[in-house]
């Protein structure tokens, strides 16, 4: 792949980052490179420059590359993350090594990860039985779609009341969870919220989808693990105020009787792992030592 043009997408509120941006600009222009420079979260100049960029550079942390990751979603192009957060699971180089990392991914001395991405499906208009169960909503009803990188979370509102999940994987029942809430993450997002809520670590570039409950209320299951060509459902039977997370980013209001679907999202995520870039187990014992005790 040739660089002709890169794209710098990096978190305003990060001064370092607004500095690196700049520090970019200057590097391209000595080398002939085109470039622009955007804030991760300027989605429509994003989408606009995105078609003629064959690098998409993401200065900041994990929340900075979501942020772009959405979208890439929208036009495919390779992503690279430097990270200027605190733990950065998402970036392969640091702000340090800037630079020199360009200049390899330059000189192609890179290798493209492709990372498994979610799609969530938020299903309005299932009814609630009499017996209290409930009718999945139909697919004529209002469907909503969004692109995750990471996960997408079910979970109670802001009052402390649990909910009740009724979670399938295409047409077996799973459970039905008594608990804060519902984890689908995929390899790359296993090391958030899923983890934390006692999910595994995934190899990021496998292929699965990791449904983990939130402090589950006398449940047997506690986690598993699905195939890439499942659709795991998840109806809302009981809550107040419950909300589905996307990636941490965006939290949408649902009802009781509202489904929310998630499959694999049709094609993977490029990410570009330079030449010496850490394996990822090397890199999660690393950052695990810096996460607070």
């Amino acid at each position: 792949m040739t660089i002709a043009r890169i794209g710098f997408a990096y978190n305003p509120t990060i001064e370092a980052a607004a500095e690196l941006s700049a520090r970019a600009a200057g590097w391209c222009q000595i080398r002939g490179i085109a470039d622009w420079q955007a804030p991760s979260g300027e989605m429509d100049t994003l989408l606009r420059e995105l078609p003629t960029t064959d690098l998409l550079v993401v200065l900041g942390g994990d929340g900075t590359f979501l942020r772009a990751a959405r979208a890439v979603s929208e036009v495919d192009v390779p992503l690279l993350g430097i990270n200027l957060g605190k733990v950065g699971f998402l970036s392969k180089a640091e702000a340090g090594d800037f630079e020199a990392v360009l200049g390899l991914i330059v000189n192609g001395d890179y290798r493209i990860d492709e990372r498994m991405a979610l799609e969530a499906r938020i299903l309005r208009g299932g009814t609630v039985a009499p017996h209290g169960t409930v009718q999945a909503a139909r697919p004529s009803d209002q469907v909503t779609r969004h692109f995750a990188l990471n996960d997408v979370v079910i979970a109670r509102g802001s009052l402390a009341r649990v909910c009740r999940l009724d979670v399938e994987i295409d047409d077996s029942h799973l459970a039905t969870f008594v608990a804060d809430g519902l984890v689908v993450a995929s390899p790359t997002g296993s090391t958030g919220y899923s983890f934390s809520a006692g999910g595994p670590i995934v190899d990021p570039v496998s292929r699965n989808i990791i449904v983990t409950p939130i402090a589950a209320y006398l449940s047997a299951i506690r986690s598993v693990v699905a195939s890439p060509s499942q659709v795991v459902r998840c109806t809302v039977v009981d809550a107040h105020e419950a909300l589905v997370s996307i990636d941490g980013r965006e939290d949408i209001h649902v009802n009781v009787g509202d489904v929310v679907e998630v499959r694999a999202f049709e094609r993977p995520l490029r990410l570009v792992e330079p030449r010496g870039a850490q394996p990822f187990w090397d890199l999660l014992r690393q950052k695990v030592a810096l996460l607070p005790s």
